[in-house]
């Protein structure tokens, strides 16, 4: 049976009870981190815990744990399930609406045997729609992972029925923003560049450590403003996740990127980037 943790203890999943009232569940007023596990290792769990608690404090949601005892939490669990390589979530709520007292906020942590993108993705690419909602830089939500998520799953889902492993969004006024659960690169004259977090986007975790890797082998990688037609006219594209790391984009709807290939194949910048995040992730995670 797997185990989770849930406030304060480790127990069986199918024992484990959130309350009715919780805010989290009735109005969607929490956050959560989806992160990868290697050799046992949360890999570069404190720029996650980073991010969770630079969105707890911006959008006024407490937490009940620090983040030491979140790091013990998420070790102790992966013990307990006897997991080295899987797929960790934190979910942090606001907990149950009280009208007085002190705020008793929910802590969830799972976690399970990881199940990554099929190997002929990386070795071929993907093909990626555009998503038809619009990301408003105006929305207070936007740039956080909140659990109102129900956009990006309903966008994600309609993309897949159309033969797309992921859509991107662009904002109201026609920048490339992120994809439904990736951040977005693409390669234009040799130079890797992607939306600086204030388009908004997500600032993810693999994002960081791409740029981290392109930088030390000498590539030039930017955050700048991506229009539509910059996308499509790139060198390549590619997509970063904590659970996809760097995924090759060969199709954008129906166009061929790059624009001139007979036969649209994975790109030599995507292989360097993924090459490199792996070793850095061995680097990081092997004890």
């Amino acid at each position: 049976m797997a185990k989770v943790f849930l406030n304060d203890t480790i127990l069986d999943a199918d024992a484990a009870r959130i309350d009715p009232g919780d805010t989290g569940l009735l109005h969607g007023m929490g956050l959560f981190e989806t992160l990868r596990v290697y050799h046992r290792v949360p890999f570069r769990i404190s720029k996650h815990l980073d991010r969770l608690f630079a969105s707890a404090a911006a959008l006024g949601l407490p937490i009940r744990h620090t983040r030491e005892q979140i790091v013990a939490a998420a070790s102790d669990l992966l013990d307990a399930n006897d997991l080295d390589d899987a797929r960790m979530r934190i979910t942090a709520t606001a907990g149950p609406a009280v009208a007085e007292g002190d705020p008793q906020p929910t802590l969830l942590i799972t976690v399970t045997g990881q199940v990554g993108y099929p190997a002929h993705l990386y070795e071929q690419g993907m093909a990626v729609a555009i998503a038809g909602p619009r990301v408003n830089p105006a929305d207070p939500m936007a740039g956080h992972k909140t659990l109102a998520y129900w956009p990006r799953m309903t966008t994600l889902r309609q993309a897949h029925k159309a033969g797309f492993g992921e859509a991107l969004w662009f904002t109201l006024d026609g920048h490339l923003s992120e994809g439904c659960i990736s951040n977005v690169f693409i390669v234009t004259g040799g130079r890797l560049i992607t939306p600086p977090a204030s388009t908004p986007c997500l600032p993810g975790v693999t994002r960081g450590a791409v740029m981290e890797v392109a930088a030390a082998d000498g590539i030039d990688v930017a955050e700048a403003p991506i229009t539509h037609r910059e996308l499509l006219d790139a060198e390549e594209v590619l997509l970063t996740a904590s659970t996809m790391e760097v995924m090759p984009v060969v199709l954008v709807e129906r166009k061929p990127i790059p624009a001139a290939a007979a036969k649209p194949v994975p790109g030599p910048m995507a292989r360097t980037l993924h090459k490199g995040l792996r070793r850095l992730i061995e680097q990081e995670t092997r004890r």
